[in-house]
């Protein structure tokens, strides 16, 4: 997945202003303590992110 893929999807997901907002303060623990922008900075690749930020906020199979 491209990193314009995965903010799309958090962008539709989320809305433009809380995709930003949600990935720069929510620190979950399926990205090992870290943010969204931390895992993304850290190496992890964008479709791993976007699994951890499905699983973590419940997001639908039709919006994965």
């Amino acid at each position: 997945m491209r990193l314009t893929e995965f903010w799309t999807k958090m962008n539709d997901h989320f809305g433009p202003a809380y995709a930003d907002s949600f990935a720069r303060d929510h620190v979950m623990t399926e990205l090992g303590g870290r943010t969204v922008w931390q895992a993304l900075d850290a190496g992890w690749e964008a479709k791993d992110v976007w699994r951890a930020v499905c699983a973590a906020m419940g997001v639908p199979a039709s919006r994965q």
